[in-house]
């Protein structure tokens, strides 16, 4: 059991590095659809009791003409002449103001190489440019698809300006055997209704069809976070289907909303009624290619936009679903929650995250204490652990014996410091899972020199920070390491996280160091208290040995 305490820690966190550096930079490039792509996408079985797999035609989808515009100050829509949403910009600051560049060229900016401006952009856009379109109708009648990817919607407006509220768009396409009205309401919290009018021009059309909600958006291109599509149930699961992992068409009943996505923003339906939905596999990427499987006339509700908790509950509550935190959702949702709260208070993101780190210190200071005493006693017990080790170097059986003795005479307990490591684990990873994808934090500042919490920090302040840090935590922490290799790499953990986490988000290294700091002082007070334990054990000693 030597060095039981410091050998899991040290593999704790090597892993948890190693798995962040990997995700962090298993970064995909935005895939776009090629039309060829698109028009095998579609191999969609069984749709409304048909074999024929509604698909669109192999015609491009670029430069497609724009029909309408529907415009507010925080955002712009463009309808294309298919009746698709053929792009959603957003354009209100906090999404425009500060933009991301690469590590390399940050440096260059700073040393004065790089002296071209990074010029905001006037609007941010979501979609994908060859991707599947919101909107996008496919009729699983042959002939009827085919003519609908060739006959031109007509508008009943070419400009929405939703400055006077509420506006609503009819989109009308007269097709020879049946005529498709999508009527379109548009709400200024980037949220739409739509009502869908299918009139038969003569008996027995098949009035079958599926719709989709558009392939995620591509404004963010980060690999950590889940890429791919989501879908909630009436029953309040969740369905996922990241990029990638899909190889045939599925089906899925009692749906409540579709949802693509990436990082910070959704493209959804999401209705109050059961949903069938279906997600194709794109040729060539497994990616998921979404669809709702209607018949006739059908009403849904769309949202295209970012991923905010507040706002997306204002819309409707199920839809906080889409904010997802991986395997550890059940916790980190809570965690947010909690955030979220503390910053109705600070109405600062940077200091509601320092609040978050001293609540959770202060929640977790039993096990911190618990695990210190442990560890304190395989400290003052090394001597004697080293002289059994000598004296039974031969002899593991006996070794094991006598040191199993020699913890229970003196209380100690050799996985005592590991158990409140791992239960602190959970709740670490929960802070950094929420950080990472909370779209809240985009153009949040801190302080005078931190302009925007979801970008890394322009002067590698906090990083240093940071690293300094946690060598003093290092440094005041007892261990009771031994192997020469172990104690180097130990010591050189400060410089791998400072180093590897220079690039990450301003908000996670925040919390980062605020964490280390509250632990410096915290680990100071623990010694001190089990230094004045220690002097009164030996003062107890010394007068039972006077008397």
């Amino acid at each position: 059991m030597k060095e039981n305490n410091l050998r899991l820690i040290l593999a704790v966190a090597l892993s948890f590095l190693f798995l962040t550096i990997y995700s962090y930079f298993q970064t995909p490039t935005p895939k776009t659809q090629t039309p060829q792509a698109m028009s095998n996408a579609s191999n969609v079985p069984q749709i409304a009791n048909s074999n024929t797999a509604p698909t669109p035609p192999q015609t491009s989808l670029e430069n497609t003409p724009i029909i309408a515009r529907v415009h507010a100050t925080a955002m712009e829509i463009e309808i294309d002449h298919l009746g698709r949403i053929a792009q959603m910009y957003l354009k209100d600051k906090k999404f425009t103001t500060h933009r991301d560049e690469g590590f390399l060229d940050h440096v260059k900016r700073l040393m004065g190489l790089n002296k071209e401006p990074l010029e905001p952009l006037s609007k941010l856009p979501l979609l994908g440019v060859d991707a599947l379109k919101p909107l996008e109708l496919r009729f699983v009648d042959t002939q009827i698809n085919q003519e609908a990817f060739h006959k031109p919607y007509s508008a009943s407006v070419s400009d929405l300006d939703l400055e006077q509220g509420t506006q609503t768009l009819t989109l009308t396409q007269e097709l020879s055997r049946v005529v498709v009205k999508k009527i379109l309401t548009f709400h200024t919290n980037l949220s739409y209704d739509l009502k869908l009018e299918i009139t038969p021009k003569e008996q027995g059309v098949n009035m079958d069809y599926i719709l989709s909600n558009g392939s995620r958006p591509v404004a963010d291109a980060d690999g950590y976070a889940f890429h791919g599509v989501l879908l909630g149930t009436q029953e309040n699961k969740i369905e996922k289907i990241e990029d990638g992992d899909i190889k045939e068409a599925k089906s899925f009943k009692h749906i409540a909303f579709v949802a693509s996505v990436d990082r910070y923003y959704t493209s959804l339906f999401f209705s109050k009624t059961p949903i069938e939905a279906i997600v194709d596999s794109q040729a060539g990427t497994k990616n998921p290619l979404p669809f709702v499987s209607l018949k006739g006339n059908a009403v849904l509700h769309g949202y295209i936009g970012p991923k905010d908790h507040r706002h997306l509950e204002t819309i409707a509550p199920m839809l906080t679903d889409v904010i997802e935190y991986g395997m550890i959702t059940f916790f980190a949702r809570p965690v947010f929650l909690l955030l979220d709260y503390l910053h109705t208070y600070t109405h600062n993101w940077g200091w509601a995250i320092i609040l978050l780190t001293l609540i959770v210190r202060i929640i977790l200071y039993p096990l911190s204490y618990k695990g210190m005493v442990s560890m304190q006693k395989i400290k003052d017990l090394t001597p004697k652990m080293k002289e059994l080790q000598e004296k039974y170097k031969n002899d593991p059986q006996k070794l094991q014996m006598h040191m199993m003795q020699l913890y229970k005479k003196h209380g100690a307990n050799p996985l005592g410091g590991c158990l409140p490591l791992l239960l602190q684990i959970p709740v670490f990873f929960a802070i950094y899972r929420v950080l990472y994808n909370a779209v809240e934090l985009k153009s949040a500042g801190w302080m005078f020199w931190i302009h925007d919490l979801s970008l890394m920090d322009p002067y590698f302040i906090l990083p240093l920070l940071m690293g300094i840090s946690m060598y003093v935590q290092q440094v005041i922490t007892p261990n009771t390491i031994t192997d020469p290799t172990q104690a180097k790499i130990f010591k050189l953990l400060p410089l791998f996280f400072t180093l590897f986490l220079i690039t990450f988000p301003a908000g996670l290294v925040l919390y980062w160091t605020v964490n280390n700091i509250f632990s410096i002082v915290q680990q100071w007070l623990i010694n001190q208290v089990l230094e004045q334990k220690k002097l009164k054990e030996i003062q107890e000693h010394k007068s039972t040995h006077k008397s």
